[in-house]
């Protein structure tokens, strides 16, 4: 099992939009094979930057999910609202 931290630094004006765009994404994301759970939470110091936390079964199944078509259409409709590219690490117990 992995955890994939993914923090983005949405610009102020488009918060409402980024909400909804992410939430699909994590409706899209929760279909993909191996996904166990994921978290939206936001920085409570500066709330333009955000955060997801997902867990997935392996690093292999967090791969296909980040490669897939959905994510790449939704990122297509995030990455506009992000002041920079989003950054992602990935966790291993």
């Amino acid at each position: 099992m992995i955890r994939v931290l993914i923090e983005r630094h949405v610009a102020e004006e488009l918060s409402e939009h980024y909400e909804q765009a992410s939430r699909e994404t994590l409706q899209l994301a929760m279909q993909a094979p191996g996904f166990i759970s994921g978290e939206a939470l936001h920085d409570t110091a500066d709330p333009r930057h955000r955060a997801i936390l997902a867990t997935y079964r392996s690093e292999h199944d967090w791969q296909l999910w980040h490669a897939s078509e959905e994510r790449r259409a939704m990122m297509d409709r995030i990455a506009p609202m992000l002041e920079h590219e989003e950054k992602i690490t990935v966790f291993a117990h």
